[in-house]
């Protein structure tokens, strides 16, 4: 069965059409100012509106305080609130109370004992993504192209909706879902020529090789 492929960190015109002609499932927009991603929510707001009704749209954000997500929910109106900072349970929760929206949860993972902080979460955040943990030194708490033993998730219950993310790109995504058997993956840095930059060619090869991979697999 072929994934959910969300597209993280757009931020032309061309790269949201590319993605959503490819059939992304959803696509994403980073609020973060650390992020060579980041983007200006009244921006983000009107690339969305080119796709809105075909594809899921999702904020991103790290820690965000109301003020900044009431904007970002006004001018972007996202389907799906990614929470990618430390944001506690109660943090979640107090989330979609005030915005009324599904919400993923960010888990960094490194080894398996990282799998434990799923817990606490389970029965608030909707759905979860994981990332894996980043470099030493990074400010930036995901899109480092650097994955996780994929191997880890083995252990996850079968039950548990989430996206895989981290280091993923054309040459690794096969031996990713077969290791994982994820239903979504997440996409940013393996389809840039530069960070932030997407490349719309790399966005082509990805979507094929997905599609590859899951004609094998159900074959």
């Amino acid at each position: 069965m072929k994934p959910d492929i969300k597209i993280c960190g757009l931020s032309t015109p061309d790269a949201v059409d590319r993605a959503v002609e490819n059939g992304a499932s959803h696509i994403g927009f980073i609020f973060f100012e650390k992020s060579p991603r980041n983007i200006e929510p009244d921006l983000a707001g009107a690339l969305a509106d080119r796709v809105r009704g075909r594809t899921r749209i999702v904020a991103v954000t790290v820690d965000a305080d109301n003020d900044d997500l009431d904007d970002i929910v006004a001018l972007l109106r996202p389907d799906m609130l990614q929470l990618h900072g430390h944001e506690s349970p109660d943090r979640v929760l107090a989330i979609k109370a005030v915005y009324g929206l599904p919400v993923i949860k960010v888990i960094s993972i490194r080894e398996g004992d990282d799998l434990k902080k799923i817990a606490p979460y389970i029965g608030i955040a909707d759905s979860f993504l994981f990332e894996a943990k980043p470099p030493a030194g990074s400010e930036l708490p995901g899109g480092n192209g650097v994955s996780f033993d994929w191997t880890l998730l083995r252990a996850l219950d079968g039950d548990i909706d989430y996206m895989l993310s981290g280091g993923l790109n054309k040459g690794n995504i096969g031996e990713a879902l077969r290791e994982t058997g994820a239903r979504a993956i997440d996409m940013s840095s393996g389809v840039e020529s530069a960070p932030g930059v997407k490349d719309l060619g790399m966005i082509d090869e990805f979507f094929a090789e997905v599609a590859r991979v899951s004609a094998r697999t159900a074959a």
